[in-house]
């Protein structure tokens, strides 16, 4: 929460009527919502706020929407495979991992992030007039969403701050318990479904996907300073961390990537029981996902 506003995904809208001007480090998006005049400058560095006093339930959501349609790209779920009556729900979902990401990944500010969880702790016990999060706790309170899912994330996001190299498997797997897992298992409780089996094939897609992620990105993890290929596995096959740094592919590397399509491949087959337990759209939507 900014002293002068409130503060989305970087962007801090006024409060109370009144223009803002401040330091916009990226380019943004326009958006334009009733009762409301935001006007982002185009890869510039001053956005213009006007606002009234407060924001409605509908405007939050809208708000939280917008968010999620400019970064479609990376949200499938919120396609038009998935019901109208839940996909309004998703969109806060994703403002707020989307703002959490932003804050680990581009700004690298622990604190800012530890400071979007207590916000989110206190809209939960006490009300908020944050647009993301008075959206996200009406969707909390409206399908009983724990909100151990959404510490999880942040645990992760957290911990995207503080390690680079994972020693085995196991360890790579429990980062991705709480960085992939919780938004398949949210997307269960939105539907009704998570319970039984249905947790089990969740957890076993979101992990795949994200170790897929890992496994493509080698350049780009490497760029941040990071490695998610098991130190077990490289020493396995012999692989300095010279060796990818160099963008080289020395003789152990295929044998390595193969052993670990194979352990994402396992989880998938694992996975893909889930579809026969789906309503239909959804069924279909993780179908698509499954086959890339």
């Amino acid at each position: 929460m900014s002293r002068n506003g409130l503060s989305i995904n970087g962007l801090i809208i006024g409060r109370g009527g009144g223009v803002l001007n401040l330091e916009c480090p990226i380019p943004t998006f326009p958006l334009f919502i009733e009762g409301f005049s935001l006007t982002f400058l185009p890869f510039g560095r001053v956005i213009e706020t006007i606002m009234q006093p407060s924001v409605t339930l509908d405007q939050a959501y809208q708000i939280c929407k917008r968010i999620t349609i400019s970064h479609y790209e990376n949200f499938p779920v919120a396609s038009i495979l998935l019901p109208r009556r839940l996909r309004r729900h998703v969109y806060p979902i994703y403002a707020f991992a989307r703002h959490a990401d932003d804050l680990a990944d581009e700004r690298q500010d622990r604190e800012a992030l530890l400071a979007w969880q207590r916000a989110f702790h206190q809209a939960v016990k006490e009300g908020t007039d944050h647009p993301v999060l008075m959206a996200l706790v009406d969707t909390l309170q409206r399908f009983d969403l724990p909100v151990q899912l959404f510490d999880d994330l942040i645990s992760a996001f957290l911990q995207d701050l503080e390690k680079t190299r994972y020693r085995d498997m196991p360890e790579l797997l429990d980062y991705c318990r709480r960085s992939a897992n919780p938004v398949g298992r949210i997307i269960l409780h939105l539907h009704g479904l998570a319970h039984g089996n249905a947790l089990e094939y969740s957890d076993a897609i979101c992990t795949a996907l994200q170790l897929t992620n890992f496994w493509q990105d080698v350049p780009v993890d490497l760029a941040k300073g990071r490695i998610y290929i098991p130190q077990t596995f490289l020493e396995k096959y012999h692989i300095a961390e010279s060796d990818l740094k160099r963008r080289t592919c020395p003789p152990g590397f295929p044998q390595l990537m193969a052993e670990l399509i194979r352990f994402t491949r396992d989880l998938f087959r694992t996975g893909a029981r889930l579809i026969a337990l789906l309503p239909f759209r959804l069924a279909w939507e993780i179908r698509l996902t499954l086959q890339g």
